[in-house]
């Protein structure tokens, strides 16, 4: 009889209580963006600092508009462009040309729209001359007050929040220069297997093309990180271990992760290496090796070589491809200071409403529910994470379960609870988008 087997939720808290946020360190806002805050950040200064046009127009004082709206000739004696200083103030009967950003005169106290002037529009070269303007009487008409957008003290960013365009932006005029940030994760990939080889090589018999590697240093890379690749490894502890002590010692990685070679078979090498920690041998401690329970993805491993955490995964592509998914992108999160502490997976279920509380670790991660076009089975006991298309707003296997054309061809993962062997045409399924 199989022993019981971790649930999703479970082994991820146990991936979680290995890593902590990064340090912080500081860099110019305007290098900032992907970035994760590590502290909350306020305006520096308001914006706009000064009183300023909204609209191209004449500036005006609202004494001399007429109550009833009716037109009204007004003197024109200056020009304020944006970017000038403060011009000379405006008097009874007077009107000054204004640029949209630019100062507001002293002694004004509205903008009147170009386009409701007798002018119509601004002609170059145009001289200081009457202008008949039409304004109801609304004080600070076309006017933005000082700190309109933004006031002087006021929360721009939380902490555990990605910098973003719009957060350079708003930082940036409010004064600020420089943030602390998250450093970004450096992760190791490690492919195990006497059979890889490198994308590029030529293949002997019995061998293939380690994509594993590459499809994981690629989903790190998108999850925020940055990657360093020993290569393929083939099925020898020493030379597993050997790799383990290039990324650690000589890269300083904060993440090593590593697919294949953590099954039951003969030939498993990293459950070899993990094995030997119970004899006192080598780098490893904290080693715990487990089956979860999830289709495909089964065999899973945790440990820290020489301090650094170790997230081992299944040589199955697309099982390798889930469990970075489920458990390697909230070990980034983490790492990376981001917000939330959401849990990853499912509720109960059973009925033709399939549960449709799937929770989610993974901030960013769009999980959608969507009625299954076709009817397929699931493993019993094992959350299933099946790669799918989404047709006409529903969902449809992509293919087989263990293809990679399968993950390629995917638009997601549907995400089906341990405890329902059958999803039935019309079901609602949960799937955890990829694009």
């Amino acid at each position: 009889m199989e022993s019981r087997l971790r649930s999703v939720t479970e082994h991820v808290e146990h991936v979680l209580a290995l890593v902590e946020p990064l340090p912080a360190v500081a860099v110019d806002v305007v290098d900032a963006d992907g970035a994760v805050l590590a502290e909350d950040l306020y305006a520096r200064a308001s914006v706009p600092p000064f009183e300023s046009a909204a609209m191209d127009g004449y500036a005006v004082r609202l004494a001399d508009l007429p109550a009833d709206g009716a037109p009204v000739t007004l003197r024109v004696t200056g020009d304020v462009a944006a970017g000038a200083a403060d011009g000379t103030g405006i008097g009874p009967g007077e009107a000054v040309r204004i640029m949209t950003g630019a100062p507001l005169p002293p002694g004004a106290d509205a903008v009147v729209p170009v386009e409701h002037t007798s002018t119509g529009r601004f002609v170059a070269g145009a001289s200081r001359a009457e202008s008949s303007v039409t304004l109801a009487r609304r004080p600070r008409a076309h006017v933005r007050a000082a700190g309109e957008d933004v006031t002087e003290g006021e929360l721009l960013a939380r902490a555990g929040s990605v910098v973003t365009a719009a957060t350079v932006g708003a930082l940036v005029a409010s004064g600020t220069v420089r943030v602390p940030v998250r450093r970004r994760p450096l992760v190791a990939v490690i492919s195990t297997g006497a059979e890889l080889v490198p994308a590029g090589g030529s293949l002997g018999p019995g061998q293939i093309t380690d994509s594993n590697g590459p499809m994981l240093a690629a989903a790190a890379r998108a999850a925020g990180a940055d990657v360093v690749r020993p290569g393929p490894v083939p099925d020898d502890p020493d030379a597993l271990r050997a790799a383990l002590d290039v990324a650690v010692r000589a890269s300083g990685v904060d993440l090593v992760v590593t697919a294949g070679g953590v099954s039951a078979g003969a030939a498993d090498v990293v459950r070899e290496v993990l094995a030997a920690s119970a004899l006192g041998a080598g780098g490893v401690t904290d080693a715990d090796v487990t089956t979860v329970a999830m289709s495909p993805g089964k065999p899973q491993a945790l440990a820290r070589w020489r301090g650094a955490p170790w997230l081992a995964l299944p040589g199955n592509p697309v099982g390798a491809y889930a469990s970075f998914e489920l458990f390697v992108r909230p070990a980034i999160d983490r790492l990376r200071g981001l917000g939330g502490s959401g849990e990853v997976l499912l509720s109960q279920g059973g009925n033709a409403e399939l549960p449709v509380r799937a929770q989610r670790y993974l901030p960013g991660r769009a999980h959608l529910s969507l009625r299954a076009a076709t009817a397929w089975s699931s493993p019993a006991g094992r959350l299933q994470a099946l790669p799918v298309r989404v047709v006409d707003g529903t969902v449809e296997p992509a293919g087989s379960h263990h293809s990679l054309a399968a993950l390629a061809g995917a638009d997601g993962l549907a995400l089906v609870p341990p405890d329902v062997e059958k999803v039935r045409a019309g079901d609602v399924v949960q799937v955890l988008m990829l694009r």
